[in-house]
């Protein structure tokens, strides 16, 4: 809870000299990279290429769309506000786990909360109408997107042909999303942009922050968590970040 709710604001100064498709690149390929490697100097078994596809479906939900798209949408809204709609992600995981096959009913409290969830939303959007001065309404229909997919990401995880080693499966799906990002990036113009020289160390302590403490310590705990416990329970990140965000 309070490293992901601290990485909003890291973003934030990582992105402001550093093009953010391609800051969340390298920031997942160069954890990816030590998770991996650290995983099977210990002794982790070589990955199956089934591991390595579900890895790739995982890696693009969760890094290219879920964070590639916060990354991108907090420059155009604060990192507080950011974790305010994230924090929908509660709600999607909800539904998602319901609706999937053999997937458990929410309980009541659960309903009201999800109803909660949207009411809230709505709230922080309705009243402005996206005019001038007001919440952007494209951004947060795409951040209302990048929840469903991080939503359906945890709830698959649970069941996904994936290694048995917290880290290893983290360092996969990171080495995946970060290519994505790297080529979405390429697509958008930006690898071009990025000049060593323009970095203000700021931006180079967030970035190392991000790498360290929101993806090696982070990611993989919340990787961990979603074999441990249920994907609802592990969804509840949601409700408290906002609070560290802010």
């Amino acid at each position: 809870y309070l490293i992901w709710g601290s990485t909003y604001l890291a973003i934030v100064f990582a992105i402001a000299t550093m093009p953010p498709l391609f800051m969340a690149a390298i920031r997942f390929l160069i954890a990816g990279t030590v998770l991996y490697g650290w995983a099977r100097l210990r002794g982790a078994p070589a990955p199956r290429p089934v591991q390595w596809a579900w890895a790739t479906l995982l890696g693009a939900l969760f890094f290219l769309v879920g964070n590639g798209t916060v990354v991108w949408v907090e420059q155009r809204l604060p990192s507080g506000l950011t974790a305010l709609i994230v924090a929908m992600v509660a709600v999607w995981t909800a539904l998602v786990e319901w609706f999937r096959p053999g997937g458990a009913r929410p309980s009541g409290m659960v309903l009201t909360g999800i109803i909660l969830g949207f009411l809230g939303v709505a709230l922080l959007v309705l009243p402005t109408g996206g005019h001038q001065g007001g919440v952007d309404l494209t951004a947060v229909m795409l951040l209302m997107s990048s929840c469903l997919c991080w939503a359906f990401a945890s709830v698959f995880s649970k069941n996904a042909d994936l290694p048995a080693s917290s880290p290893l499966t983290s360092g996969m799906e990171m080495l995946t999303g970060g290519v994505l990002l790297f080529l979405a990036s390429v697509v958008a113009g930006e690898a071009g942009q990025f000049s060593f020289a323009a970095v203000t160390p700021k931006s180079w302590l967030a970035f190392a922050y991000l790498v360290v403490f929101g993806s090696l310590i982070g990611f993989t705990c919340f990787a961990f968590l979603l074999k441990a416990t249920t994907p609802n329970k592990v969804a509840t990140y949601g409700y408290v970040n906002p609070m560290v965000a802010m």
